[in-house]
């Protein structure tokens, strides 16, 4: 028995994306990183010259109007999903530092998250999913048959997230990204509309000390046990 839905949820830059990704195709289900959902509403409000971290009435409408697509990789530059926004691809320009930057003010608009949030229920009842973002387990899909919290210390997400910014050509540096970091958890830990936060049934997932096949390897093992029983919280320093 293997669980039907999975959400995944955590920080920036914690893994949980990475994870997701790899599970989903171990599992032979559809992946569906919800954060780029947020970063499409975010770029295309930009695009529109909307300031997309303070006019929260214009960057609904554009929530509720634009066509977003999240497609499969249709170019080998290392992408998990192609992004289209109104039919331009902004798989990577969503990845922006400028994104980057409003991209949690958005998602906290109650509207926002109100017209995303429905797009992704549709997308969870067909079942057979792996659902990541910061809300999957507590608000979108609350029944989902497993539920994984990812973690890791900011020092070590910064890093990865820097590499992944100058493996695109970003100029950015170590100090710059990790307040970043900073900035994004507390937005998204303290927002009115769903915080971030792990769900009660959910398995905290550490991977602060995790080389990505060490990752690999541990989710494997935590989908492939899933019985449908209610799992311990505390993954953290787990032996065998």
């Amino acid at each position: 028995m293997r669980p039907s839905t999975v959400a995944i949820d955590g920080p920036a830059a914690s893994g949980k994306s990475t994870i997701g990704y790899h599970l989903a195709r171990h599992l032979g289900y559809l992946y569906l990183d919800t954060g780029v959902l947020y970063r499409a509403v975010t770029w295309a409000a930009q695009d529109k010259g909307i300031c997309a971290a303070g006019d929260e009435a214009a960057v609904t409408r554009v929530a509720n109007e634009a066509v977003i697509e999240v497609l499969p990789p249709g170019v080998d530059d290392g992408r998990k999903n192609t992004v289209r926004v109104d039919g331009e691809d902004v798989t990577w320009e969503i990845r922006s530092p400028t994104v980057e930057r409003d991209v949690s003010p958005v998602a906290a608009y109650p509207g926002v998250r109100d017209a995303l949030t429905s797009r992704m229920r549709a997308i969870a009842r067909r079942g057979q999913v792996v659902m990541v973002g910061r809300d999957i387990g507590t608000v979108v899909i609350p029944d989902a048959d497993l539920k994984l919290y990812v973690v890791a210390s900011a020092e070590v997400r910064a890093r990865r997230r820097l590499l992944e910014l100058r493996q695109k050509g970003k100029d950015v540096t170590l100090d710059q990204v990790l307040a970043g970091i900073h900035n994004r958890d507390r937005i998204d830990s303290s927002r009115a509309a769903a915080p971030l936060r792990a769900a009660e049934d959910a398995r905290i997932f550490d991977t602060t000390d995790y080389e990505i096949a060490e990752m690999f390897s541990k989710v494997e093992r935590i989908v492939d046990e899933f019985r449908g029983q209610e799992y311990d919280k505390e993954v953290a320093g787990e032996s065998g």
